[in-house]
């Protein structure tokens, strides 16, 4: 009976000892603009770790200049509005994803271009510091629509 209920409890013991879910962020990729006088767009997702912070930026050395934005339907028309931070609720999920929030890239470097990524790195109020490689799709890949670019 012993050797019974130190089966079932070991489990649940080294379960309450896991590491808690760690803060990070994947999915990272840009949408190449075709004009280059006009931003790229990025897209990721952060995942919120044990406790709530705010992602306070996007910085690369890759783009002239990045800022975080969000489109908002305002009197009938989406438009576009720049974002200083995003709450990340612990264990939960932020989409920056076509048709809202969203990262503007000015000036992405034609040699990142090529190569084919551009590495990312989000600030957050805890003081973390991840990097990502974010993908490079070139204006023109499949699944590319000028509609998602109107208005930058």
């Amino acid at each position: 009976m012993l050797a019974l209920i130190v089966l079932v409890l070991v489990p649940q013991f080294l379960a309450a000892c896991a590491d808690p879910p760690p803060l990070f962020v994947d999915q990272a990729w840009i949408r190449v603009s075709p004009n280059k006088d006009t931003p790229s767009a990025g897209y990721f997702v952060v995942h919120g770790g044990e406790a709530a912070v705010e992602l306070r930026g996007v910085m690369t050395d890759r783009a002239l200049r990045v800022e975080m934005h969000e489109s908002v339907e305002k009197d009938g028309k989406m438009t576009m509005q720049p974002i200083d931070s995003v709450a990340v609720a612990a264990n939960t999920q932020v989409a920056f994803a076509p048709g809202g929030k969203h990262i503007m890239l000015w000036g992405v470097n034609p040699e990142a271009i090529a190569q084919g990524k551009v590495p990312l790195t989000f600030l957050f109020s805890n003081g973390d510091r991840i990097i990502v490689d974010a993908v490079v799709q070139k204006a023109g890949a499949a699944g590319s629509t000028s509609a998602e670019h109107s208005g930058h």
